[in-house]
């Protein structure tokens, strides 16, 4: 399971539709926006351990957790974190697991964080999102669990 994770100053998601567009996801103010991908091997115990490790890493302002500022986080599911472009003109999507597999398992990190307290907004698995934010610093990690 692999998560970008980056701190910023508010973020939002917004599905498109036939009909036009709907946020479904956002806050303002201080917090992380995650993307999250899954890979064929992944569990649920990963899963569970990567929503500890985003409620408690110290991230944000003054090197404090989202657990001990309360701060929000936006999860995205992300199957193109493991796109492969190492080879020829188009990436290969090989190593990212299929929704079946990898919806219950961004679920459980969303259902984890929130067991832990969090206040967790998300996108909508598998539409067509835009994502909107404003990276505070830029600050940028990669989580591979």
């Amino acid at each position: 399971m692999r998560a970008v994770v980056q701190r910023v100053d508010g973020a939002s998601v917004v599905v498109v539709t036939g009909s036009g567009t709907e946020t479904v996801g956002g806050f303002t103010g201080e917090g992380l926006c995650v993307l999250v991908g899954v890979t064929h091997e992944d569990t649920r115990e990963q899963a569970e351990r990567l929503a500890r490790k985003l409620w408690s890493i110290r991230l944000l302002e003054g090197e404090r957790s989202c657990s001990e500022a309360d701060a929000p986080l936006l999860v995205i599911s992300q199957f193109t974190l493991y796109g492969d472009a190492r080879k020829g003109r188009r990436p290969t999507w090989n190593a990212a697991a299929p929704g079946p597999v990898a919806e219950p398992l961004v679920d459980a990190v969303v259902a984890g964080l929130r067991a832990l307290g969090a206040h967790v907004e998300t996108g909508r698995f598998g539409a067509d999102m835009r994502v909107s934010l404003t990276n505070h610093g830029p600050f940028t990690v990669v989580l591979d669990i």
